[in-house]
């Protein structure tokens, strides 16, 4: 018990949210960027392989594995849940793809669209 204790204080009031996320994607193996159905992918994967039931390893080592696994599951989802996402035209532009750029350049120019029309245009 004091063992436990001493495990969850350490957890509590000497790691910080940071460490707790970082812990959590190494155990995970995501970057430090990721989109959410990355991280549900590789989560999903991984649980797969270390599940006690068809993990060829020793059933108290794979349970294990697995409850480490979904603990870092679910410290990466709480964040994913509390974060305050931003919808600023800047922030969302940084995800626009080349041709939603190449439209926002270029608009419905008939040179530059693609749109030209040789037999009405000339």
């Amino acid at each position: 018990l004091t063992k436990r204790l001493n495990i969850l204080f350490k957890k509590v009031f000497v790691m910080g949210k940071y460490e707790d996320i970082t812990q959590a994607r190494k155990v995970l193996g995501i970057n430090e960027s990721e989109t959410l159905k990355n991280i549900k992918d590789k989560f999903k994967l991984l649980i797969k392989e270390y599940h006690p039931d068809v993990c060829k390893m020793e059933k108290e080592i794979s349970r294990k594995k697995s409850e480490e696994i979904i603990n870092s599951y679910k410290i990466i989802m709480n964040y994913c849940d509390n974060y305050r996402f931003s919808f600023r035209r800047e922030e969302v532009e940084k995800y626009i793809s080349k041709e939603e750029l190449w439209k926002k350049q270029f608009g419905n120019d008939p040179i530059w669209s693609g749109s030209f029309d040789k037999d009405k245009d000339l």
